[in-house]
């Protein structure tokens, strides 16, 4: 796991997300403390896949509408 202060994190902005798609760890910190950890993001499609596959309730029903699925998408994340 790496940590960075903002400003360093500021200056090596694409190196650290180079780190994160790596799978490496990366926090930022202000005065010390950790306020970011950045990671891959998941993208929607992966999203939908993976209800589908599991079966769980995040896959979208008949006459659902776009808005009410992407609300539940953005409620549902880890």
């Amino acid at each position: 796991m790496s940590s960075y202060s903002s400003a360093k994190a500021k200056d090596n902005l694409l190196k650290l997300i180079d780190e994160a798609l790596a799978g490496e760890e990366v926090t930022i910190t202000r005065r010390g403390k950790p306020v970011v950890e950045l990671r891959p993001a998941r993208s929607a499609r992966d999203v939908c896949r993976q209800s589908r596959s599991t079966g769980s309730p995040r896959a979208p029903s008949r006459g659902e509408d776009a808005v009410d699925i992407i609300r539940r998408m953005r409620d549902d994340y880890p």
